[in-house]
């Protein structure tokens, strides 16, 4: 491929991510910065969490991020009673062949659906560490494959309500991103009472990205310039985390590379040619929220976050 072809196809998935922007963006209303991280998310070949409240639209915009990338989703609801084979299928003996048939489970899809993932117990959450870090599940002593492109897309009831099991921080590891929705401000709550129901609106809503171009994305993310500069902003936030005495435990460097991806994508969607250190500070909360805890209580709600925190107290070189 040529520079003026390269240069074509660049144009082509820009305009494609923002056409899925815009059709997000008429479902779930006055959340670009959320819409445009977990786009970002998905393009860098992360996992994605939902993390808020019922009811702010948590579960409308997994449904809508799933049908922009037009790939096949299925949708599971987490509960108390839910078993791992449930997600992951089963083996029903066939009387005729006399022998034992295996039954996919809906894990076996392109993007699934994890709604309220922590309303089941940590048995059945743990049916998806492999698939989300393998991209593939052993059943019965046989390895399987997972479809590609393969995206998981939960939802999370906060932790202090009733019925809700804590992620442990090895699946919360396998989440690039934690995003959070939060309320709409006066403007979009007004169009959404007003307006129609958000569910009727998902069924008009048309794929913006085919599973090509997705992958398509994913390579050209790969390909994004970083310079040693830039290099240094990050390992110094890296070692700041690990040695400012402020954090229960540093940064990975798994969650460096994370950080890194996670740059990379958004500089794509953002149409810049490499690496910005406002990239990284775009994302670092999304990246690092459910990773770094400070190691004393925060009691004052107007106090920074980690990553804030990180950002203000690590210089750009």
């Amino acid at each position: 491929m040529n520079m003026s072809e390269k240069s074509t196809v660049e144009t082509i998935n820009t305009l494609n991510i923002e056409n899925a922007v815009d059709a997000i963006s008429h479902i779930i209303l006055g959340k670009e910065k959320a819409i445009r991280l977990a786009l970002a998310c998905l393009i860098a070949k992360g996992h994605l969490l939902i993390e808020d409240t019922p009811g702010v639209g948590k579960t409308t915009l997994a449904h809508t991020l799933a049908k922009v990338l037009g790939l096949h989703y299925q949708r599971i609801q987490f509960t108390s009673d839910l078993l791992p084979a449930d997600i992951l299928g089963v083996s029903v003996y066939n009387r005729d062949t006399s022998k034992f048939d295996f039954h996919q489970g809906p894990v076996f899809t392109n993007v699934i659906l994890a709604d309220e993932i922590n309303r089941a117990t940590p048995r059945t959450q743990s049916a998806l560490l492999e698939a989300m870090a393998e991209y593939q599940v052993t059943i019965e002593s046989e390895t399987r494959d997972l479809p590609e492109p393969f995206f998981v897309i939960a939802t999370q009831n906060p932790t202090n309500q009733v019925g809700t099991f804590p992620l442990p921080e090895s699946q919360l590891d396998r989440f690039l991103m934690r995003i959070e929705l939060g309320y709409p401000d006066n403007s979009a709550e007004r169009e959404l009472l007003k307006g129609k129901n958000r569910k009727e609106l998902l069924d008009d809503v048309q794929a913006a990205l085919s599973a090509k171009e997705l992958i398509q994305l994913q390579k050209q993310v790969s390909n994004v310039h970083v310079s040693d500069a830039i290099l240094d902003y990050l390992q110094h936030l890296l070692g700041f985390s690990r040695t400012s005495g402020n954090y229960v435990s540093g940064l990975s460097p798994r969650a460096g590379i994370a950080i890194l991806n996670a740059a990379k994508a958004w500089a794509l969607i953002s149409s810049h040619q490499h690496v910005l250190p406002e990239d990284i500070q775009a994302v670092l909360p999304s990246v690092i929220g459910h990773r770094l805890q400070f190691i004393y209580e925060v009691t004052d709600k107007q106090a920074l976050q980690p990553a804030e925190h990180l950002i203000q107290s690590v210089p750009i070189p």
